[in-house]
């Protein structure tokens, strides 16, 4: 095992940080070069379960076209401050995590 370098502080030296040159890693580690791990030439597939799907989100297509038709009509109510209520109590509910 090679020797802890001690700085001045009498803490281990601090080396700078940088890239890592497998081969001294290696030489250090008694390893030649020539007995690198061979590298898998398969690929790796994934199955996903059901269990965690969440299916098809809860829209009532009724209500969007009923909306739509009033905003297009001119008719659909927009309230600044309910919309700006709306906006504050869904990212208090972001930051809350429910």
């Amino acid at each position: 095992m090679p020797p802890i370098e001690l700085g001045p502080t009498g803490l281990p030296a601090a080396r700078a940080v940088g890239a890592v040159d497998a081969r001294s890693i290696r030489s250090a580690a008694g390893a030649k070069d020539s007995q690198a791990a061979p590298v898998a030439s398969e690929t790796v597939t994934v199955e996903r379960s059901d269990a965690l799907d969440p299916g098809a989100a809860p829209v009532d297509s009724g209500r969007v076209a009923e909306i739509r038709k009033a905003i297009e009509q001119g008719e659909y109510p927009v309230i600044p401050m309910r919309v700006a209520d709306a906006m504050i109590a869904a990212g208090m509910l972001l930051r809350s995590g429910q």
